[in-house]
């Protein structure tokens, strides 16, 4: 049966509004100042102040600009603090963020034709399709996404190859980019239904790439294959030169990490995900035949206990969660209490974090990388986050993060094995259950 507003509905809602005492005020505030900064409460940044228990030295913080590379910027910096601690590299040392760029595209791209093909059979419009055709390739990826390119192609040092107009501004050329693959799906579905050769469809496809590596070195540069790695010391200014490096040879020289001993933990406390299994995503990833993605999921006591113990160990901890809610960017605040929204409108907007997971309200969409925590009484109260915004936000560039607002928007971290219990090793190791492409743990940073 439809509902249809009525003129005494209308009537009612009127008499309603203009019955309150507060309407006037409130329709002038928040109609000339916006309603974050209509609801804005300056107690969450006095509740929220720059001191941790525990807090590492990690440098300058970088800037993604107008790209979507939050998680490719995080994992590196994590890294970078690492290197920066062996090797006493200058404080505005980073690794460079378009080189990985390159790849990842160039191999979304191959992963977007596997897919294609995997799916040719199917219509058009079947959901599967539809969700490939939407986004094609995107900035976002994951932790076991960039692992994946790294085993592959290692790392160089930003001075090796620096930013370039696309990779700090990617719009345009993800807009071309993705035509050219849809524009190529049409050809591959079409050889795959009139039931081409294996062969043919390869040769297809080997010439779809060299297209897309000739789009991508117009728009990033070509990427280095070798480079000489030249710095000076924070402390004494030595100089350093080390020659003719590949960066696989820097990756393991410098960085020297075994990617296998860090694994990804998400908290989703939805029906449809036990806790203590792992997790895969039906068609996400970026390499083929490279590193799948998986997740372990962890209440969420056990979530936060092995950040702060890696935190402790003076390891840095890569995390993924919904910036978009309740957070003040200018301030570098992430609290609930930072906008009163349910005051203003008077009502209420509270969700449960697994209601708002199935139902659109919230998901992942940006990593940054915890490098303090405050314990009181042997309990997190706030969290000390290095964001990939710039110096120009926070305090240059570091954000506050309440622990209640973790609890609700956090939804992954990244954690060495070593701080993993043995039931947790166990369960990490398990077969993971196949989710749907669409499932909000498949979201990318």
């Amino acid at each position: 049966m439809s509902f249809s507003i009525s003129a005494a509905d209308l009537a009612a809602f009127y008499e309603d509004y203009a019955g309150r005492k507060d309407s006037a005020v409130l329709e002038r505030a928040v109609t000339k100042n916006g309603v974050k900064a209509a609801s804005f409460d300056w107690h969450s940044k006095a509740d929220n102040d720059q001191h941790f228990s525990i807090d590492l030295s990690t440098g300058n913080v970088a800037d993604q600009k107008q790209s979507g590379r939050c998680w490719m910027f995080a994992a590196l910096n994590t890294m970078r603090h690492d290197m920066q601690q062996k090797f006493n590299l200058p404080e505005d040392f980073e690794l460079s963020q378009s080189y990985q760029f390159f790849w990842d595209k160039f191999e979304k791209a191959n992963y977007f034709y596997e897919n294609v093909i995997q799916t040719a059979n199917l219509p058009h419009d079947d959901r599967k399709v539809a969700w490939l055709m939407e986004t094609p390739q995107q900035d976002g990826g994951q932790w076991d996404m960039l692992c994946a390119l790294i085993e592959k192609y290692g790392v160089v040092p930003q001075s090796a190859m620096p930013e370039s107009y696309n990779s700090s501004q990617s719009r345009e050329i993800n807009a071309v980019l993705n035509n050219q693959l849809r524009h190529d799906a049409v050809i591959l579905r079409q050889l795959v239904q009139q039931n081409y050769a294996p062969t043919r469809i390869d040769e297809e496809r080997r010439s779809m790439l060299n297209n897309v590596y000739r789009m991508l070195s117009y728009a990033f540069g070509e990427p280095v294959t070798t480079f000489d790695f030249e710095y000076r010391t924070k402390k004494d200014h030595e100089f350093h030169r080390d020659a003719n490096l590949t960066p696989t040879e820097f990756f393991q020289k410098y960085v020297g990490w075994n990617l296998d001993d860090y694994v990804s933990i998400i908290q989703a406390p939805t029906k449809d995900k036990s806790y203590h299994q792992t997790y895969t995503i039906d068609m996400l990833g970026n390499v083929v035949g490279g590193r799948p993605i998986k997740h372990l999921n962890l209440p969420m006591d056990e979530f936060k206990a092995l950040a702060v113990k890696q935190l402790e160990n003076g390891e840095s901890v890569w995390f993924g969660s919904d910036v978009s809610k309740y957070s003040e960017t200018k301030l570098g605040l992430m609290a609930l209490n930072t906008y009163a929204y349910e005051d203003l409108f008077d009502t209420e907007l509270a969700m449960s974090k697994a209601d708002s997971l199935d139902y659109g309200e919230s998901m992942m969409n940006h990593a940054m990388v915890l490098t303090g925590v405050d314990i009181v009484d042997g309990q997190p109260t706030k969290w000390k986050v290095e964001n990939s915004w710039g110096s120009k936000v926070g305090e240059k560039g570091y954000f506050v993060m309440s622990d209640a607002w973790m609890d609700k928007y956090c939804y992954q971290v990244v954690i060495n094995k070593a701080y993993l219990s043995d039931d947790l090793l166990a369960a990490q190791a398990k077969e993971p259950v196949v989710l749907k492409p669409w499932d909000p743990m498949g979201t990318l940073a």
